[in-house]
């Protein structure tokens, strides 16, 4: 194999390799990124798509004068190792590299997020700017196909339109997919420009035309525009763009790299804005990648890089339990309806939707659109169980708020990895969802601890019609069902009270000294037990899981009367989420028991392990009773 990647230091150096070395770099660095991931776990498929592409790019453009706006993220590996970053043995754990574009990593990266549907709007932002400026430099776009579902980047495409003398090149990356295929009417449209026979016809008869002009055939896409002649309406894809007032050229075998530097040198003779529109295919170059239908091995964990099977098969977790659980119900109730944003497999609807695919509905990369649809579908007699990752809830706030809220829908939300995510790092972590739940008006917010938990607030929420329901967990391995003592003493206020689950008390421990309350949410309830545990011996310590946690139930509040010290805990920010719900009821209430709340901090978490961030945060059992002790020795000294 050659050598070409450990000599490229900068972008720069890639300027020095013929076309035929260039080549031979893309070979060396789709066996670097199967060997390297395979190792760590990462976004593998998108990144081996984007190998020519990515070159291609780096050899039209001087990055960083010239800006490269990957959306998303996840396919940034080739964009890193041809800015210097090559290390790849430590990726997404603390002190390695990131998963995504990281601007504290270089001077190349723009956009850190790793939410889909944003770099128009941030290359549109930059490129104005820069006119502005007079700087002449080229802002460069780089879409999926799967990102142009999102509302997003259709409205940065309308005011684009508008931007008459900026420097600004769209590439779109149209491989028939996002996470899964893509669905939606662009996708269908992009689709049979690839696979139109007319197009092959066009392209054949290129080469041809070409090749007798002394030019090289992997050029030939150059019929499809100014060569035309040959084949009389061959395809107009441009129109799509073009009728908004975007040059459109392509498509362009996104594997040339010959033909795809040719491209980028003729859109920037366009003079902006320009789209640019590429075809290439996730997973190439890898067999198990190639043949793996699902998603192309969009993120893989520890893999055998002969195969692609995984290292250690993952054990039964919460989204399988959700999966399961929702098939059943579906069965059961015909009313039920699943809405995913473009990742079926990843929230656990696709066995639903093998068993029931006209009751699964997939809106592409658009929540909004998710949370307004099912507004509709509940208005129309449907419940909808809208299956989401827990930060992305963030992306439709207003929808959740105003369109199913305010109208009192029947829609139940479910979010997979809550909390704390680790490595995927701070775009990721779910740490949001509770706050929003806090001040969404008649949302139920329900934080199960176990299976069982899972599927019965699933039952729950799906037989409630009076309002929106919510339910968390996190990401991983679910453990062993923690058993209730019994619920908590007190009555019902409420008609949600009445019919949902009970707060529930799963361990009283110590029987001298003050008396301690833990409260605890969801995935922190064996953190609960076990600090229980180690206070045994110098308090009287109850552990409560509230199971749902808002509305909050009555009988929770008044339990906080009757301890010396009151603890909470939730992976979620404890400013605003749970705690902060509590200190309002105590507050309204007159009750004054001191409260110490333990949750996320209020910052952005880098990537690491959920254990190295658990610690990081203070959320472990040693380093909740070292403060629970301090308080308790304050209270007696007052």
């Amino acid at each position: 194999m050659s050598e070409h990647l450990k000599h490229i230091k900068s972008p720069a150096d890639l300027k020095r390799l013929n076309s035929a070395q260039a080549v031979e770099l893309a070979a060396e660095i789709r066996h670097f990124l199967v060997q390297s991931v395979s190792k760590t776990g990462g976004h593998l498929g998108p990144n081996l798509g984007v190998v020519e592409l990515t070159i291609a790019l780096h050899r039209q453009f001087n990055s960083p004068s010239d800006l490269i706006v990957f959306d998303t993220g996840h396919q940034a590996y080739v964009h890193k190792l041809l800015t210097g970053r090559q290390d790849f043995s430590h990726l997404r754990q603390r002190g390695g590299l990131s998963g995504y574009p990281s601007r504290s990593e270089s001077a190349h990266d723009v956009v850190e997020n790793s939410h889909a549907s944003t770099a128009l709007s941030w290359a549109e932002g930059i490129s104005r700017a820069r006119k502005i400026d007079g700087n002449a430099n080229w802002v460069v776009a780089v879409i999926g196909d799967g990102a142009l579902t999102g509302g997003m980047a259709w409205e940065a495409l309308d005011t684009i339109a508008e931007e008459a003398g900026g420097r600004l090149i769209v590439v779109v990356n149209d491989n028939g997919r996002s996470y899964a295929p893509t669905i939606g009417g662009l996708a269908h449209h992009l689709d049979a420009i690839r696979t139109n026979p007319r197009y092959e016809k066009a392209l054949n008869w290129g080469k041809k035309h070409l090749r007798s002009k002394g030019m090289p055939g992997e050029l030939a896409y150059d019929a499809l525009h100014g060569l035309k002649a040959g084949v009389k309406d061959v395809l107009v894809p441009d129109m799509m763009f073009e009728n908004l007032g975007i040059k459109y050229t392509g498509p362009v075998n996104g594997h040339d790299i010959s033909a795809l530097e040719f491209a980028f040198a003729r859109a920037k003779e366009y003079g902006a804005p320009v789209i640019v529109h590429t075809i290439t295919e996730k997973g190439r170059g890898y067999t198990p990648a190639e043949q793996d239908i699902a998603d192309r091995f969009h993120a893989v964990g520890k893999i055998h890089p002969e195969t692609g099977l995984p290292i250690a098969p993952a054990r039964f977790g919460w989204t399988a339990v959700f999966a399961d659980e929702i098939v059943k119900i579906a069965r059961e109730d015909e009313k039920i309806v699943g809405v995913v944003a473009a990742m079926m497999q990843p929230v656990g609807l696709l066995p639903m939707h093998k068993e029931f695919p006209e009751r699964v509905i997939d809106v592409g990369i658009a929540e909004q659109n998710a949370l307004t649809m099912s507004a509709g579908l509940s208005y129309g007699g449907k419940h909808p169980v809208v299956a989401l990752y827990s930060t992305f809830l963030n992306r439709a706030f207003d929808q959740l708020l105003m369109d199913v809220a305010l109208h009192k829908e029947a829609v139940t939300v479910v979010l997979d990895r809550a909390g704390i995510t680790g490595s995927d790092g701070p775009s990721h972590n779910g740490m949001w969802d509770l706050s929003i739940g806090a001040i969404v008006p008649g949302l139920a917010v329900a934080a199960p601890r176990d299976e069982v938990r899972v599927r019965q607030c699933l039952r729950e929420a799906t037989s409630w019609q009076d309002g929106p329901t919510l339910l968390r967990y996190p990401k991983g391995s679910i453990g062993a069902d923690i058993d209730s003592l019994g619920d908590l003493e007190g009555e019902a206020c409420g008609k949600w009270a009445a019919h949902a689950s009970a707060p529930q008390v799963v361990a009283e421990t110590g029987t001298n000294g003050p008396k301690i309350l833990i409260i605890a949410l969801g995935a922190l309830v064996g953190t609960g037990i076990e600090v229980s545990r180690q206070l045994a011996d110098i308090a009287s310590v109850r552990v409560v899981d509230p199971v749902w946690a808002m509305p909050l139930d009555t009988r929770l509040g008044e339990a906080t009367r009757d301890a010396d010290l009151v603890v909470t805990l939730e992976d979620g920010l404890a400013q605003s989420g749970f705690a902060a719900v509590l200190a309002s009821w105590m507050q309204e209430h007159n009750c004054f028991t001191p409260v110490k709340n333990f949750g996320i901090s209020k910052q952005f978490l880098q990537h690491a392990s959920r254990d190295q961030l658990l610690v990081e945060q203070e959320l472990t059992p040693p380093q909740v009773v070292s403060v629970i002790t301090g308080a308790l020795k304050s209270l007696k000294s007052s």
